[in-house]
Protein backbone atom coordinates (compact mmCIF):
# COMPACT_ATOMS: atom_id res chain seq x y z
CA UNK A 1 0.00 0.00 0.00
CA UNK A 2 2.85 2.38 0.82
CA UNK A 3 4.48 1.67 -2.52
CA UNK A 4 1.20 2.44 -4.33
CA UNK A 5 0.82 5.72 -2.40
CA UNK A 6 4.42 6.67 -3.26
CA UNK A 7 3.84 5.96 -6.95
CA UNK A 8 0.62 7.94 -6.94
CA UNK A 9 2.31 10.87 -5.19
CA UNK A 10 5.13 10.75 -7.74
CA UNK A 11 2.69 10.75 -10.69
CA UNK A 12 0.75 13.66 -9.21
CA UNK A 13 3.99 15.62 -8.74
CA UNK A 14 5.08 14.95 -12.32
CA UNK A 15 1.67 15.95 -13.69
CA UNK A 16 1.71 19.15 -11.63
CA UNK A 17 5.21 20.05 -12.82
CA UNK A 18 4.26 19.52 -16.45
CA UNK A 19 1.22 21.73 -16.13
CA UNK A 20 3.05 24.69 -14.60
CA UNK A 21 3.13 27.86 -16.68
CA UNK A 22 6.52 28.17 -18.33
CA UNK A 23 7.21 24.46 -18.24
CA UNK A 24 9.45 23.85 -21.23
CA UNK A 25 7.84 22.05 -24.10
CA UNK A 26 9.58 21.62 -27.40
CA UNK A 27 8.58 23.91 -30.23
CA UNK A 28 7.83 21.53 -33.08
CA UNK A 29 7.29 21.77 -36.81
CA UNK A 30 4.11 23.76 -37.47
CA UNK A 31 4.33 25.71 -34.19
CA UNK A 32 4.87 29.44 -34.01
CA UNK A 33 8.50 30.22 -33.25
CA UNK A 34 8.74 32.16 -29.98
CA UNK A 35 9.91 35.73 -30.61
CA UNK A 36 12.95 36.91 -28.67
CA UNK A 37 15.34 39.80 -28.11
CA UNK A 38 19.03 39.16 -27.50
CA UNK A 39 22.48 40.65 -27.93
CA UNK A 40 24.93 39.62 -30.63
CA UNK A 41 28.69 39.32 -30.12
CA UNK A 42 29.15 42.95 -31.22
CA UNK A 43 26.74 44.17 -28.52
CA UNK A 44 23.87 44.96 -30.90
CA UNK A 45 20.28 44.00 -30.14
CA UNK A 46 18.80 41.24 -32.30
CA UNK A 47 15.01 40.91 -32.52
CA UNK A 48 13.61 37.67 -33.86
CA UNK A 49 11.73 37.15 -36.13
CA UNK A 50 12.15 40.77 -37.33
CA UNK A 51 15.82 40.13 -38.17
CA UNK A 52 14.69 37.56 -40.76
CA UNK A 53 12.85 40.32 -42.65
CA UNK A 54 9.99 38.02 -43.65
CA UNK A 55 12.31 35.41 -45.16
CA UNK A 56 13.22 31.92 -43.91
CA UNK A 57 15.84 31.67 -41.19
CA UNK A 58 18.03 28.73 -40.28
CA UNK A 59 18.35 28.82 -36.48
CA UNK A 60 21.09 26.77 -34.84
CA UNK A 61 21.73 26.51 -31.10
CA UNK A 62 25.42 25.68 -30.62
CA UNK A 63 28.22 25.48 -28.06
CA UNK A 64 32.01 25.53 -28.38
CA UNK A 65 32.29 22.07 -26.82
CA UNK A 66 29.90 20.44 -29.32
CA UNK A 67 31.50 18.06 -31.80
CA UNK A 68 28.28 17.92 -33.79
CA UNK A 69 28.38 21.72 -34.12
CA UNK A 70 32.00 21.66 -35.33
CA UNK A 71 31.03 19.04 -37.93
CA UNK A 72 27.96 20.95 -39.15
CA UNK A 73 29.20 24.57 -39.22
CA UNK A 74 31.09 24.24 -42.56
CA UNK A 75 27.84 23.02 -44.13
CA UNK A 76 25.99 25.92 -42.55
CA UNK A 77 28.52 28.27 -44.15
CA UNK A 78 27.68 26.76 -47.57
CA UNK A 79 23.94 26.92 -46.88
CA UNK A 80 24.22 30.62 -46.05
CA UNK A 81 26.16 31.28 -49.28
CA UNK A 82 23.85 29.18 -51.45
CA UNK A 83 20.59 30.68 -50.14
CA UNK A 84 21.62 34.30 -49.53
CA UNK A 85 20.08 35.38 -52.86
CA UNK A 86 16.72 34.14 -51.49
CA UNK A 87 17.09 36.26 -48.35
CA UNK A 88 17.66 33.27 -46.04
CA UNK A 89 19.36 34.27 -42.79
CA UNK A 90 21.47 32.05 -40.55
CA UNK A 91 20.99 32.75 -36.85
CA UNK A 92 23.54 31.06 -34.57
CA UNK A 93 22.61 31.12 -30.88
CA UNK A 94 25.28 30.18 -28.35
CA UNK A 95 23.62 28.11 -25.61
CA UNK A 96 24.43 25.50 -23.00
CA UNK A 97 28.01 26.76 -22.95
CA UNK A 98 30.21 25.13 -20.33
CA UNK A 99 32.34 28.21 -19.60
CA UNK A 100 35.53 26.59 -20.87
CA UNK A 101 35.31 27.68 -24.51
CA UNK A 102 35.51 31.11 -26.12
CA UNK A 103 32.26 31.61 -28.07
CA UNK A 104 33.40 34.94 -29.57
CA UNK A 105 36.58 33.37 -30.98
CA UNK A 106 34.55 30.40 -32.21
CA UNK A 107 32.21 32.66 -34.21
CA UNK A 108 35.12 34.69 -35.59
CA UNK A 109 36.81 31.48 -36.74
CA UNK A 110 33.79 30.14 -38.64
CA UNK A 111 34.76 31.71 -41.96
CA UNK A 112 31.32 33.25 -42.43
CA UNK A 113 29.21 35.78 -40.58
CA UNK A 114 25.93 34.41 -39.26
CA UNK A 115 23.73 36.52 -37.05
CA UNK A 116 25.44 35.29 -33.89
CA UNK A 117 23.79 35.66 -30.48
CA UNK A 118 25.51 35.21 -27.14
CA UNK A 119 24.05 33.92 -23.87
CA UNK A 120 21.14 32.16 -25.54
CA UNK A 121 20.14 29.77 -22.75
CA UNK A 122 16.79 31.51 -22.18
CA UNK A 123 16.03 31.39 -25.91
CA UNK A 124 16.97 27.69 -26.01
CA UNK A 125 14.63 27.06 -23.09
CA UNK A 126 11.76 28.89 -24.82
CA UNK A 127 12.21 26.55 -27.82
CA UNK A 128 12.55 23.46 -25.65
CA UNK A 129 16.09 22.77 -26.88
CA UNK A 130 17.42 19.88 -24.85
CA UNK A 131 20.41 18.85 -26.94
CA UNK A 132 22.98 20.74 -28.97
CA UNK A 133 22.93 21.51 -31.78
CA UNK A 134 19.33 22.53 -31.87
CA UNK A 135 18.55 23.11 -35.54
CA UNK A 136 15.38 24.67 -36.91
CA UNK A 137 14.10 26.50 -39.94
CA UNK A 138 11.57 29.24 -39.32
CA UNK A 139 9.61 30.36 -42.38
CA UNK A 140 9.00 33.99 -43.28
CA UNK A 141 5.73 34.02 -41.33
CA UNK A 142 7.36 32.87 -38.07
CA UNK A 143 6.32 29.21 -38.19
CA UNK A 144 8.76 26.37 -37.56
CA UNK A 145 9.07 24.59 -40.90
CA UNK A 146 11.75 22.10 -39.79
CA UNK A 147 13.18 20.87 -36.51
CA UNK A 148 16.11 18.50 -36.44
CA UNK A 149 15.08 15.14 -35.04
CA UNK A 150 17.17 13.28 -32.50
CA UNK A 151 19.85 11.02 -33.94
CA UNK A 152 22.13 8.35 -32.62
CA UNK A 153 24.69 8.96 -35.36
CA UNK A 154 28.12 9.99 -34.04
CA UNK A 155 29.44 13.50 -34.61
CA UNK A 156 31.14 13.79 -37.97
CA UNK A 157 30.67 14.01 -41.70
CA UNK A 158 27.78 11.53 -42.04
CA UNK A 159 25.46 13.34 -39.64
CA UNK A 160 26.51 16.77 -40.93
CA UNK A 161 25.69 15.70 -44.49
CA UNK A 162 22.34 14.33 -43.33
CA UNK A 163 21.42 17.64 -41.65
CA UNK A 164 22.70 19.62 -44.65
CA UNK A 165 20.41 17.61 -46.92
CA UNK A 166 17.41 18.01 -44.60
CA UNK A 167 17.93 21.77 -44.25
CA UNK A 168 18.33 22.24 -48.01
CA UNK A 169 15.21 20.18 -48.73
CA UNK A 170 13.17 22.24 -46.26
CA UNK A 171 14.54 25.53 -47.63
CA UNK A 172 13.88 24.48 -51.23
CA UNK A 173 10.30 23.64 -50.29
CA UNK A 174 9.81 27.06 -48.67
CA UNK A 175 11.44 29.01 -51.45
CA UNK A 176 9.56 27.29 -54.27
CA UNK A 177 6.07 27.50 -52.73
Amino acid sequence: MTRLRNRLAFLVAVAAALSLPGAATAVEQGDAAPPWHAVDFAGRTVDFPAVAEGKPAVVVFWATWCGYCRAFMPYLKDIQADYAAHGVKVVAINAKEDGKGDPRAYVQGLGFAPIAVTNGDAIAASYGIQYIPGLLIVDGKGTVAYRRPWTDLPAGRTVAELWDSQVRTALDTLIHK
